[in-house]
Order: C-alpha cells, then structure tokens, then sequence
C-alpha cells in the first residue's frame, strides 16, 4: 500500500466522498431555512430536503453552464440514494413496536392491503402508459412504467436501483435520471395535493384546525429498563452499530445470491441480490430485533439496547439524505428526453392514486378518513415522512388511531406489496412477461380491493346489529 499525502492530489480517493455529503447537508440546512422564511414553502408542507436536493440540482446546473465543472459527483449521489434507503428500512425494522389488543387488528390488515392495493394500480397504468408509448412508436421500454410504483410508493432508492438495473440491461438509456425524477415529482405532488385537500374539506367544514397540545415526557425518548446514556460506550453508537451489522448481514445475503448467479448462470439471482437491499436490510432487521428479545428473555441481556426515538432519527436522516442526493443525482438531459413519458405516467398514477386512496379510506376508516386519506397518500406518493407531515396538520395529538394502525400496517403492507417486487425481473424479461406481469398485478389490485370492500361492509353489518 502506497503512502498519500494531505494536499489536491489525494482530492479524489480522500476528499470527494466527504465533500459530497457535505454539500447535501449544506443544502438540507439551506432548504430547511428557506422553508422557514418563506411562507410558501411552510404552508405547502414542501420537505426541506426536496427544497436543499432542488437547490443542489440547480445550482450545478448552472456551474457546469458557466464553468464547464459540477459541484456535485452524480455517481456518489446514487450510491447515497441506493444505500440510505436500506439503512433507513432497517432502523425502522429496528424499532419496538407494541401491539396493543385494542381490535384494531382488522384496521391494520386493510390499511396494509390500501397500500398494497394502490402499489399494484400504480403499476397497472404506469405499465399501461409505456405499453401505449411501445405499440405508438415501439422504442420506448414497455415495463418502463413499473418505475412509477418504485418512484411514487418507494422515493428514490428503489427507483434509481432497478432504472440502474434496466440501463445495464440495454433497456432504458437513464442510468437512474428517469426513476429520480418520477419519485422527486412524487414528493411534489405528495405535498401539493395533500394541502389541496387540507384546504378544500376544510371549507366545506369537514376538517377543523387543531391547536397542538402534545407535550414530550420521558417516554417519548426512552423505556424502562434502557442501557443508560453515560455507559462507556454512546448510546447513540449502539444502535448506529445495531444498524450496521444487519446491513453487514443484508450484504452476506446479496453476496450469496451474486455467488448463486456465477454458480448458476442465473442472471436473476444477481438482480434480486443487489435490487431488494432494503429487503435484505429488513429481513436482518428483523431476525437481528427478535435474537436480542430472545437474549433478554433468557436472561443473558439485563437491558434493552434499542431505543425507539433514536433509530426515529437514524430512519430521518437516512430518508432525509435519500432524498437530497436522489434529485441531486438527476440528469438534466435524461429529463429532457424522457419528458413525455414522465408527464403521462406521473399524471397518471396521480389521478389514479387519489382516486382509489380517496375511496379506500372512507370505505375502511368511517370516523377518521380525512387522517387516513393524507397519512396514506403522502406516503404512497412521497414518503412516510410526507404521510405523517400531513397527519399531523389535522391530528397534532394523534388523537385518531391513524398513526398506529399506520405504523402497525407495514408488515401486512410489504407482504401485499412483495409480489411487485419480486415479479420485476418478469417484466422487464419479455414483451411476453410484461404482460402476465400485468396480468398478475392487475389481479391481486382486483383481490385486495374486494377484500377491502367485504370486510368493510361486514363490519358495518356487524355494528349496526
């Protein structure tokens, strides 16, 4: 191994990473201050980190203009996009959750399969709008519109990840621009629909303006029995480690399947290896969570080493750097030429997307379907964080259910949601394949919907009784 020295010429293998995530954070806190000076950007519930990744995107626009150089590494950015998206899974995963026998159970069910539900119809028309564009003029990839479900319901990560995988296929020409961009203008219309129907139920007097009285208490940051903060090592440091080590063993599982793809000549097992990260991430997440309650209940582990509110944090930054570096990573020219395919699938899948929410929540969750309708939307167009930004402008106390059935939800969500993923290789395999794809996804939108529809009609039987 060579020496290096501390000067210009190390800029690449020392500096360029560092420098890179440093710009983004530069930009969240320049996003997150402009949010707050201008009234515009506040009342639109815009997220200060789509404000810093459009900053960012602009200003090196017009640097390599003027100057002919870029501020920001567009390949960093997608590494950054790629990885924050499983470390945010996976301390979500992380967290304790409490279930509470409170009968909500059949809530929590139907909000999972909503989203499932709304991932499946998503990909519906996305992949009807490329079919459209493939029998007109027979260029465009026909399974391009599977990147509307990935963009809108997923944000940026898993969207760049399998535009990346079609780009390497020879089927798209993006490399990641075409994914960033339809989840980025996902996170606008989370924000501009959502406080269009703040706005409208409010008039009508449906949705009445809560003051915020909640106040923090030792609970929101800690339970009983928690290491404590000043042991010898940060308690910070151990959930980052805790964090760590289930991406350290996501990665053993990608490894084995980039292992079983040279084994087998099976391209598919290194697309599902590489593609699913956040997956992986969840699954040890998961496994990681339940050996330490295994450990506590022997007896071996005296404390609890995960702290919801700080794994909260880890998940929020993760996110929050997912999203700057996901529109800083877009390439203007992939933009460009791909404008009119990003036009009529995001219209599309925004039409379609409130249309079936709208219905959804006020067949399933009578009594509090307007907090339903934006947690739900502004997640399956932004992000969680979008969801729960919009919740909280009508439900500060979260004095409805909606937040826990949501936060409960996720698991029967990613079980409805999981044969998208793993049917996108089949699409984007064949003509043939795209269309059983089609087929499939059209069917399970069809099985949830009924679903949704007969266990709300039978519980309203039932209550009227």
């Amino acid at each position: 191994m060579g020496a290096w020295t501390f000067d210009l010429s190390q800029y690449g293998s020392v500096w360029n990473t560092v420098i890179n995530i440093g710009v983004l954070l530069a930009a969240l806190l320049i996003g997150n201050m402009l949010r707050r000076v201008i009234p515009f950007l506040r009342k639109a519930f815009i997220p200060s980190a789509l404000i810093g990744g459009l900053l960012v995107f602009v200003i090196n626009i017009a640097i390599k203009e003027i100057f002919g150089v870029e501020i920001v590494d567009r390949r960093i950015m997608q590494v950054v996009t790629y990885h924050a998206l499983a470390i945010g899974f996976i301390a979500m995963s992380m967290k304790i959750v409490e279930k509470k026998k409170d009968g909500r159970g059949l809530f929590v069910v139907q909000n999972g399969l909503l989203t499932g539900g709304t991932y499946m119809l998503q990909a519906v028309v996305g992949i009807l709008v490329s079919l459209v564009f493939f029998w007109i003029g027979g260029t465009l990839f026909y399974d391009t519109g599977v990147l509307l479900p990935l963009g809108f319901g997923q944000g940026p990560g898993n969207a760049l990840t399998w535009d990346v995988i079609f780009t390497a296929d020879g089927h798209l020409t993006s490399n990641g621009s075409l994914g960033l961009t339809i989840a980025s203008i996902g996170f606008v219309v989370a924000s501009v629909v959502g406080v269009i129907y703040i706005n409208v139920y409010k008039r009508k007097g449906e949705i009445v303006k809560k003051e915020k009285t909640l106040l923090r208490s030792v609970s929101d940051f800690e339970t009983d029995n928690e290491i404590e903060d000043s042991e010898s090592v940060d308690k910070s440091s151990i959930q980052f480690a805790f964090v760590a080590v289930s991406y350290l063993l996501a990665f053993l599982i990608m490894f084995f399947f980039k292992k079983l793809s040279d084994w087998t000549n099976v391209k598919l097992f290194n697309d599902v290896a590489w593609g699913f990260n956040f997956i992986w991430g969840v699954i040890t997440a998961t496994l990681l969570k339940a050996f330490m309650k295994f450990l506590k209940k022997k007896n071996v582990v005296k404390k609890k080493y995960i702290n919801n509110y700080q794994m909260d944090r880890i998940s929020g930054f993760a996110f929050d750097l997912m999203i700057i570096a996901g529109v800083a990573a877009i390439d203007v020219q992939v933009v460009t030429d791909y404008i009119v395919v990003i036009l009529a699938l995001c219209l599309a899948g925004t039409v379609a997307t409130v249309i079936y929410v709208k219905i959804m929540t006020k067949l399933c969750f009578k009594g509090f379907c307007h907090e339903s309708f934006l947690v739900n939307f502004g997640t399956l167009t932004g992000t969680a964080s979008n969801g729960m930004i919009l919740l909280r402008e009508i439900d500060p106390d979260y004095a409805t259910p909606t937040s826990n059935i949501f936060i409960l939800s996720q698991f029967p969500a990613m079980i409805a949601v999981a044969p998208l993923l793993l049917l996108l290789n089949m699409g984007a395999g064949s003509y043939g394949g795209c269309l059983i794809s089609l087929g499939i996804f059209s069917a399970l939108f069809t099985g949830y919907t009924l679903f949704l529809v007969l266990s709300s009609r039978k519980r309203a039987k039932k209550e009227s009784n």
